[in-house]
């Protein structure tokens, strides 16, 4: 069973719009530490404003959380986050390391995902120079992770 402040944070993040930032903000300690590949913050303000500029260059994101494995004060959440106009939605998949506090509000978030194979490589441009560097690093016998809706694993 998922504790109540767990399961608290993982409604703000799948309730997220614009109009709820103050929930998900309020689910932080004031200085709480917020990581993900694009941003390093610290306090309430910071994080909120991470949250805004993701509003403001992102057409409809959601998240959705599908797991979560956790205990005491440290929990895991598997995660999808979707974002673009209908018909041309794109998924990163990702994972969250959270510490909580004893009053229950988050210490510490930090995401893991690959920005990489996951947004870079479907870039006109710089995306081919990522693929290729991709088969030149790896050992070949993988198949290329696939992020689009139509082909993405679902929960």
């Amino acid at each position: 069973m998922i504790p109540t402040h767990v399961q608290h944070y993982i409604d703000a993040f799948e309730g997220l719009t614009p109009e709820t930032l103050a929930t998900l903000e309020n689910c932080f300690e004031e200085r709480a530490h917020f990581v993900d590949p694009f941003n390093d913050v610290r306090g309430r303000t910071a994080i909120r404003r991470v949250f805004e500029h993701m509003f403001n260059s992102c057409d409809n994101p959601r998240f959705a959380v599908d797991e979560c494995v956790g205990a005491d004060k440290l929990y895991y959440l598997r995660w999808k986050f979707e974002f673009g106009a209908a018909g041309r939605r794109r998924s990163v998949l990702g994972t969250s390391r959270v510490a909580f506090a004893d009053d229950g509000r988050v210490r510490e978030h930090h995401d893991f995902w690959d920005p990489a194979s996951q947004l870079y490589e479907h870039l006109p441009l710089i995306g081919r120079l990522f693929r290729i560097l991709r088969r030149r690093l790896g050992a070949g016998d993988h198949e290329p992770l696939q992020t689009d809706t139509a082909t993405s694993a679902t929960t």
